[in-house]
């Protein structure tokens, strides 16, 4: 039996008015959230036309000039505007009658590529229960009939199955939202032997190492620990009675371990070090989850990729800021303060969850409002955008690279130091050892 996919009502009035255009076809972007019984598709985004296409009206006549690399770049970019529990669950196309033989095969190299490009940015791993399977979702632009199918992305040679496409109204207005604020501090060395002070390198190693003290975190849903396979509204809705509100916020603290468990070794290295880049701040963080009995493992789960991704994005689109206003071949860092982009939020219309993006101090207004047209196709009003937290540092602290010999070599020395105290426990430990056997021998001897 193949998947069920309940969709937003208001995308089937969005895809015929696409349907109407007089393109030979159209592509885009399914944004949902999966779960184990069905998914929700609650946004269709067609896909930006390039620059040259909106200066010349030329649009592609054959499915086979259809640019990958376009519509993958498209689905990064608006990933970063997902807050948690939503992502690209799917791609669509409007074609017409005559393109229509062509659509399926172009719909699954698609739908492989997308996966691709956004597997290769995250710094989690799906769970293996996680649901794999992506939407095909083929339209033709004269005879309005809707054909929907499946491909299991993590087989390549996985083959197309049935998928049922239902609308219903109203599909995410009473969604609910999990709400924390993470403080964050992070130090990350960079290493001496990374060439040109390689900051965006050093920076995910050094945020693939705090993610995994996330996903190890605890994390308490207004004020209690709950058991993974507990119903999330568990206790709520006694106390609601038939009142069904529709908006249900979750406050939620993270803690995060202070230090492994005693049942871990841990050892120390010793590493020499060009400088270091610190992160400070706190990031609001959000995620939403479908109201049908979710688990509270799936909201938890969200929560945590959103804790993840929001400071990973954030860091590379300060990156790409430094790249296109410094250039990429910067060599000479002196010490430099940098600001993260704040986060904010857009309402969504006829639903309670608010799309995401993030935006720099001296960014006006316009930009943003012109960014979600491009990115989302959504118009959004000046009052509807909120910012969301304070501002976020960046503190980037290399050493000289022209160390004099003198220099050098007091970072020998204390290199050998730090060895030296990181081993003297062992040598301390082993003298007591000798010392006791010694003097047990001296007292059985006599």
């Amino acid at each position: 039996m193949g998947r069920t996919y309940f969709v937003e009502e208001a995308i089937g009035q969005y895809l015929s008015d696409l349907s109407t255009n007089l393109k030979p076809y159209v592509t885009g972007l399914l944004i949902g959230q999966c779960s184990p019984q069905r998914d929700y598709v609650i946004r269709a985004v067609r896909t930006p036309p390039k620059e040259e296409q909106k200066e010349d009206h030329i649009s592609p006549s054959k499915l086979a000039s259809v640019d990958e690399e376009w519509i993958t770049t498209h689905a990064s970019q608006v990933t970063q505007m997902l807050p948690g529990g939503l992502l690209v669950l799917g791609v669509f196309i409007i074609a017409t009658p005559e393109l229509s033989k062509d659509s399926q095969n172009a719909l699954r190299k698609l739908i492989f590529s997308v996966e691709k490009s956004l597997t290769k940015r995250r710094l989690w791993k799906p769970a293996e229960e996680e649901v794999s399977d992506r939407a095909a979702l083929q339209i033709c632009s004269a005879t309005k009939k809707v054909v929907c199918r499946t491909y299991d992305v993590q087989d390549p040679k996985s083959s197309a199955k049935p998928a049922d496409w239902k609308y219903q109204s109203a599909l995410s207005a009473s969604w609910l939202a999990l709400d924390c604020t993470v403080n964050v501090n992070i130090h990350i060395p960079l290493l001496a032997t990374s060439p040109n002070h390689d900051l965006e390198k050093n920076t995910k190693n050094g945020l693939n190492r705090w993610s995994k003290q996330i996903e190890d975190s605890v994390f308490l849903i207004n004020g209690q620990i709950k058991d993974d396979d507990t119903e999330l509204l568990e206790g709520q809705k006694k106390l609601r009675g038939n009142t069904q509100s529709s908006t249900q916020f979750s406050d939620v603290k993270v803690l995060t371990q202070l230090s492994q468990s005693s049942s871990h070794r841990s050892t120390a290295t010793v590493q020499v070090c060009s400088g270091s880049i610190n992160l400070k701040g706190a990031v609001k963080c959000r995620a939403y989850v479908h109201n049908n009995k979710p688990k509270v493992k799936e909201a938890i789960q969200a929560l945590k990729r959103d804790i993840i991704n929001t400071l990973s994005d954030r860091c590379e689109i300060l990156f790409e800021d430094l790249i296109i206003n410094e250039g990429p071949h910067k060599k000479n860092f002196e010490r430099e303060y940098h600001v993260l982009p704040q986060r904010l939020f857009v309402p969504v219309a006829g639903s309670n969850v608010m799309l995401s993006d993030y935006k720099f101090g001296d960014e006006a207004t316009g930009e943003i409002q012109e960014r979600f047209v491009e990115m989302l196709d959504q118009s959004v009003q000046a009052e509807d955008i909120h910012i969301a937290e304070e501002i976020n540092t960046v503190d980037i602290c290399p050493v000289t690279d022209n160390m004099d010999d003198t220099s050098q070599k007091q970072l020998t020395k204390a290199t050998l130091l730090l060895k030296l105290q990181q081993n003297m426990g062992v040598v301390i430990a082993a003298a007591v050892a000798v010392f006791a056997s010694i003097f047990s021998f001296n007292y059985f001897s006599d």
